[in-house]
């Protein structure tokens, strides 16, 4: 019997379970094992061989993993999903699987400070080239494309500027040469944006962040074809190891079911401190996928179902000014990751974006001066009146 198409809210409980498999369980179980015993050695060959379905070891795969697997497909609208240790086991899995020796990845104009790294080990140990581009238009991508060019990786919004990237314009023109477009999209999550149904071929997350939602995992995910996540298993993921624990597994299932419930708090929160902050005389510039007075704005517009529950903005002063600042916030928690329950601030010049050499953090408008809010669960005005508070004091 076809399963009917239920919305989002629905489908994220749901999906991939079949508690009749599991004995009933409601939830599903923690299938906490290293390794799967086999009926007889003829089973054995034939599940090593691919001639049979079925678990083998967990490095390999995991009931428990294999829901959540399951699930963030389904919601990401793509064919496959593969779980990781972490959003950088994730990044890393997939920028191996699509390069090799001498190819060009394209980069958006910034992207996260280990990330950056990533790129950078590519280059020194295995000659894979980068660039970063700005993707405001098909004829400065056209420019920045080159023969060698095997792999377009996009943030949106960028972290931290919270730069949009058009995702459909790039898939476009990236479909015509054969490019696959990679897109970090740990920022908005499934429930604000899709970008494999935009037409990119790959979609990660730092799933430590809002598919979380509790502070409590470390995490990656990353969805696309059947076939190229099966690439990824049979190579890097096997290989190199870097696999999700079912315990980890099963917290991120837990965490999913709230998912659209804490992203509506964490945009409508967002919304209401953007407009607090947006004329205060202390903020220099304010960067949010909501202010209608950005030039990205259209963009948000077009692929993202909410402006997302992130706000990075300047202060008047200078690198102490903005670190001042953070002194003095008494509920507001200094802390880098994002996504959780609580508000987070922190200072990407000296933290999360810190490996960067200054002169490419200027490149991407990552300034001295900069804060990263993540905006939380609690009381919006809970949150603005510490802010008020904090700046009063700079």
């Amino acid at each position: 019997m076809k399963e009917k198409k239920r919305r989002f809210e629905t489908e994220v409980i749901h999906l991939g379970y079949r508690s009749e498999k599991h004995d009933n369980s409601l939830i599903p179980p923690i299938y906490q094992t290293s390794t799967f015993t086999f009926a007889n050695a003829e089973q054995g060959e034939k599940r090593f061989a691919g001639g049979e379905e079925g678990f083998i070891y967990s490095r390999l795969g995991n009931p428990t993993v294999k829901i959540l697997e399951e699930r963030v497909a389904a919601l990401e609208k793509g064919e496959a999903a593969l779980a990781f240790a972490s959003g950088m086991a994730a990044v890393s899995a997939v920028l191996m699987t699509l390069t090799k020796t001498g190819d060009h990845i394209l980069c958006s104009n910034g992207v996260y400070g280990c990330t950056f790294d990533f790129l950078q080990l590519l280059k020194q140990k295995y000659q894979i080239e980068h660039d970063f581009s700005l993707m405001d238009s098909m004829e400065e991508l056209e420019r920045k494309i080159l023969p060698n060019t095997t792999c377009i990786y996009i943030e949106t919004p960028i972290n931290p500027t919270m730069k949009l990237v058009d995702l459909q314009m790039v898939a476009q023109l990236a479909k015509t040469k054969g490019i696959p477009v990679v897109v970090d999209n740990t920022f908005c999550s499934p429930y604000l944006q899709t970008p494999l149904s935009l037409g990119c071929d790959v979609v990660i997350h730092s799933a430590t962040k809002y598919i979380c939602g509790h502070g409590d995992v470390i995490a990656g995910l990353a969805a696309g074809s059947k076939d190229c996540m099966e690439r990824i298993a049979r190579t890097v993921q096997k290989d190199v190891g870097g696999i999700l624990s079912p315990f980890d597994a099963w917290l991120l299932l837990r965490g999913l079911k709230t998912l659209p419930v804490r992203m509506d708090r964490h945009c409508e929160n967002a919304k209401k401190l953007f407009m607090f902050l947006k004329d205060h005389p202390k903020i220099e510039a304010i960067y949010f996928p909501g202010d209608s007075q950005s030039p990205d704005y259209s963009i948000m517009k077009k692929q993202m179902k909410k402006p997302g529950g992130m706000i990075s903005f300047t202060v008047k002063g200078t690198k102490e000014t903005a670190q001042k600042l953070m002194n003095h916030l008494e509920l507001i928690k200094i802390a880098v990751s994002l996504g959780d329950a609580e508000t987070l601030i922190q200072h990407p010049a000296t933290m999360t974006h810190s490996a960067v050499p200054e002169k490419d953090r200027k490149k991407m408008g990552i300034e001295n001066n900069l804060l990263r809010l993540s905006v939380g669960l609690e009381a919006w005005v809970d949150i603005k009146a510490d802010l008020e508070q904090a700046l009063a004091k700079i």
